[in-house]
């Protein structure tokens, strides 16, 4: 199942802000439209869409079976009424990065980085769900999609600067933070 985000001019998603935190930014576009589907979306209307980013949701990675039951038992599902803000985050990694070995990028990740265990303290208030786009010849390696609601902001702020401190984030080479809430 493919997941599209379309930036435009209609869609669920108000877009409040776009901001290239590492690279080039994407183009400014007013809202933010979802689709799953057995195929990437392309839009019904070109003129009516700046930019479409898609990836597949797959299997966890770089998880060891404990770290696996920890992340199911704590995450909350994406769609909750009161997730109103939201953030769609590409990031596209270096060479170097895809050079390591999956155990060496794991060694960074987790090991290093801790990414899985100090991002646990923040589920299940930020629900998440991670698309790979990488082998589909995507502009990003990943899209992290973020819903959480509005009193849970700032642990939102801590959560993606803790994770920009780390080793794992001195590997991207593109960025793009993209805030949104739903339309009423």
């Amino acid at each position: 199942m493919f997941t599209t985000f379309r930036g435009g001019n209609s869609g669920a998603w108000q877009v409040i802000s776009i901001s290239p935190v590492k690279g080039e930014a994407l183009k400014p576009v007013a809202a933010l439209s979802i689709t799953h589907a057995d195929a990437i979306s392309l839009p019904l209307l070109p003129s009516q869409t700046s930019w479409r980013l898609a990836g597949v949701a797959s299997h966890v990675r770089y998880v060891e079976r404990t770290e696996k039951i920890a992340l199911v038992a704590a995450q909350a599902g994406l769609g909750r009424p009161e997730a109103t803000h939201g953030a769609l985050i590409p990031i596209r990694k270096n060479a170097a990065w895809w050079d390591m070995t999956q155990n060496e990028r794991r060694r960074i990740f987790e090991d290093k980085s801790r990414h899985i265990a100090d991002s646990l303290k923040y589920l299940p208030a930020i629900a998440r769900q991670l698309y790979h786009s990488r082998d589909l010849g995507e502009p990003f390696d990943f899209l992290t999609w973020f819903e959480y609601a509005p009193e849970h902001a700032q642990s939102f702020e801590d959560l993606v600067g803790g994770l920009r401190e780390t080793e794992e984030w001195s590997y991207v080479e593109r960025e793009v933070d993209v805030r949104v809430v739903k339309v009423a």
